[in-house]
This record gives C-alpha cells, sequence and structure tokens, in this order.
C-alpha cells in the first residue's frame, strides 16, 4: 500500500488528468486543442488516452504523457476497459481477452495499469483481485459521474483494500467534450514535471485524487493522523466495515474518533485529528467540501505493535 510519504517528500505537487480522449479515437477536439484547454485551466500534465492508439503530442506548457484507454472482455461476459499510463508502444489494435492481458501488455510495455470506471463498467472486486498487473482503480470518473451518476466506486476500492491486496485510487474527467466534461476530476501527484517522474510517482502511489478539495497535509499525530486540508464541512478515516472516524463541521453534528482543530471563517474544516482505529489494517483519508466534491488519499498500512495498540515507528 501507499505511504504518507507524499506528504513529506520531494518534489512538487503536479495537477494531472490522467483519462481524456481526442478526435484519435472517440473525443470531439484534435490533440493540440485538448492539450491547450487543459494548459489554459492549469494543469500541468496531460495523459491522452485514446482507445487502442497512441496519442503523441509536444506542448510548450504541457506535459503529454502518451497512454492509451485497452478495451477487455473478460469470459464472463462483462466489458471493461483498463488505461495504459506511459506505455511506450503501439497498443494491440483489438480487445484483449481478459483485463489481466490489458493489464500485463501495459507493464510490459513500461506503463502503469489502471482499472478504469469500475462502478459505470458494473464490474466486482473479483475482477480487480484477477488481474495481479493492475496497480489500481480510477476511483472517481468525471465524465461518468456527470452522465449517468455512476463516477465514484467507492464502495468497489474499499471491497479490495478489505482484502490486502494493495489498490491506488486516481480520479480522471474521461473528458470527449472539452469544456464540458473536462476539469471535473485530477490527480495530484508529487513529482517534478517530467515524464519518468511523474510515472514513478503513480507507481509508487506519491499522489492524491480530488473532484475539488486540496489535502495540504496529512501526518503523524500522538495517536493518529493530523490533516490539513482546504475548507471542508467534514474529513474522515476510512479503514474498512465498523472502523475509521469522521469530524464533521457542523454546530450540531457529531465527530466521532477525532476533532477538529482548526476552522474556516465559515466554520468548516481546515484541520483535525483523527484517531487510529482498534484493529483495522489499513486506512485512508476522504475530505468533503460543502459543495459536495471530495478528496481522497491512497490507503496506507497501519502498523500495530505486539500489544494491539498504533506503532508510531512508521513513514
Amino acid at each position: 500500500m501507499a505511504s504518507l510519504a507524499p506528504f513529506a517528500g520531494a518534489g512538487r505537487w503536479l495537477r494531472c488528468q490522467l483519462h481524456a480522449h481526442t478526435t484519435n479515437s472517440d473525443g470531439d477536439a484534435p490533440p493540440p486543442a485538448l492539450a491547450d484547454h487543459y494548459a489554459r485551466a492549469g494543469y500541468d500534465v496531460l495523459a491522452i488516452t485514446d482507445h487502442h492508439h497512441r496519442t503523441e503530442h509536444e506542448h510548450e506548457r504541457l506535459l503529454v504523457i502518451p497512454s492509451s484507454e485497452l478495451t477487455a472482455e473478460p469470459a464472463d461476459g462483462s466489458s471493461a476497459d483498463v488505461l495504459a499510463l506511459g506505455a511506450e508502444t503501439a497498443p494491440p489494435a483489438k480487445e484483449l481477452a481478459s483485463i489481466e492481458e490489458a493489464a500485463a501488455w501495459t507493464v510490459a510495455n513500461g506503463g502503469i495499469a489502471f482499472l478504469a470506471h469500475p462502478y459505470w463498467s458494473l464490474l466486482e472486486p473479483r475482477h480487480y483481485l484477477d488481474a495481479p498487473s493492475l496497480s489500481g482503480i480510477e476511483l472517481y470518473n468525471g465524465g461518468s459521474q456527470l452522465l449517468n451518476g455512476n463516477g465514484l466506486s467507492a464502495e468497489f476500492w474499499d471491497a479490495v483494500l478489505a482484502t490486502g491486496r494493495p489498490c491506488l485510487g486516481i480520479a480522471c474527467d474521461d473528458s470527449h467534450y472539452p469544456g464540458q466534461d473536462s476539469r471535473l476530476a485530477w490527480t495530484v501527484v508529487r513529482a517534478e514535471p517530467t515524464r519518468q517522474s511523474v510515472l514513478a510517482a503513480l507507481r509508487a502511489g506519491a499522489f492524491y485524487a480530488s473532484s475539488g478539495p486540496r489535502i495540504e497535509d496529512v501526518s503523524l499525530a500522538d495517536d493518529g493522523l493530523h490533516v490539513r486540508c482546504s475548507p471542508a464541512r467534514s474529513v474522515t478515516l476510512r479503514s474498512g466495515a465498523w472502523e475509521g472516524g469522521r469530524v464533521n463541521a457542523g454546530a450540531l453534528a457529531m465527530c466521532w474518533r477525532g476533532e477538529i482543530t482548526g476552522r474556516s471563517e465559515r466554520g468548516l474544516i481546515v484541520s483535525a485529528s483523527l484517531r487510529f482505529p482498534e484493529r483495522a489494517s489499513w486506512g485512508r483519508i476522504e475530505v468533503e467540501d460543502d459543495a459536495g466534491r471530495s478528496a481522497w488519499t491512497n490507503a496506507w498500512e497501519l502498523p500495530h505493535d505486539s500489544a494491539g495498540g498504533p506503532d508510531s515507528n512508521w513513514d
């Protein structure tokens, strides 16, 4: 699983769009126009993920990482897509026979494989667990949420994490019509603005995902975690069934296993402390703002000492 290193490590925070299409597949804009759009919107990195096509493009204000989206048709009759981020060769022209085949091809060609929009595709955790070459999932797909209301795959994510299998979570637009289904979600990577550095950070989980809020810092406190963020109405520590905790900004709202340590002028949360759960082996932070938008850290392993309590000697 990931660690807290992204919030204390080297590099700068880069806003990345890791799922967008051009006229080379089913997008509305040619590559130069798509890159210009995201550069004007303040993004630092764009992965162009045309279907079964590797689109290359250079841009003076934006790092463009040629990638692709591969479709797999597993034997159980489902249909799935895999983001082949940074794969260095042209992808197969046809659909692949399994998710693992698509993910393994990605890794063999220097890329990183993420399972796209699991909820939108009505996939189950077993589809991820049966594909060991996957690094993670598209936790939030802005286009799916905008058009169908099924872009968030948090329950899928937690079900995978509960098995002990590492699983990273990215947030993306899946834009086909920039200006209409874009600027909805992004992945904030701790890296230098080079292809090699960004891909290494994605492999290591040195990033968080967002549809709006910023997560400024996550650090160790005496008996848990301390979180700093942009103004939020809730901050949650997710760590499995019946575990974790949440602090809520409302005057009469209950705070469970945590406390608010800082508020904005409007009374929203800007810092909070959350206590470690007693039994859970993993945890992740989720921040929700007053517009209902969220940001998510990756999950990290919660080490415990021999007495069953949290161990403070971890990264």
